[in-house]
C-alpha cells in the first residue's frame, strides 16, 4: 500500500464533505471507528473542519494544510487531493 489510512480517508471526505464516517470507513477499508479516530487527528491537524449541518456533519478540507515530514514540507495537501480528486488525465 502506497497512502495511509489518514491520506485515504482525507482523500474521501474530500470526495464527499457529507458522507457518514461509516460510509468513508467503508470506501477506505477500515473499521467506523478507526475512522472517527483518523478525522479526529486530521481535525486536530488542522487539515479538515467540521460543522453539523442538521442531523450530519459536513467537512471542509484545508487545501492549505503543509505535510508534517520534513522531505515534503514545502508542498500543500491541496496537491495530492488535486491529483486524486480532479478530472481524470488523458
Amino acid at each position: 500500500m502506497f497512502l495511509t489510512n489518514h491520506a485515504h480517508v482525507l482523500l474521501a471526505i474530500a470526495r464527499d464533505p457529507t458522507a457518514r464516517l461509516r460510509d468513508v470507513a467503508d470506501s477506505v477499508g477500515i473499521t467506523e471507528r478507526a475512522a472517527q479516530a483518523i478525522v479526529a487527528d486530521l481535525e486536530a491537524a488542522g487539515y479538515l473542519s467540521r460543522e453539523r449541518v442538521g442531523r450530519r456533519n459536513q467537512y471542509t478540507v484545508n487545501p492549505a494544510g503543509r505535510f508534517r515530514h520534513p522531505a515534503e514540507a514545502d508542498h500543500c495537501i491541496g496537491d495530492l487531493l488535486d491529483l486524486f480528486t480532479g478530472p481524470p488525465h488523458t
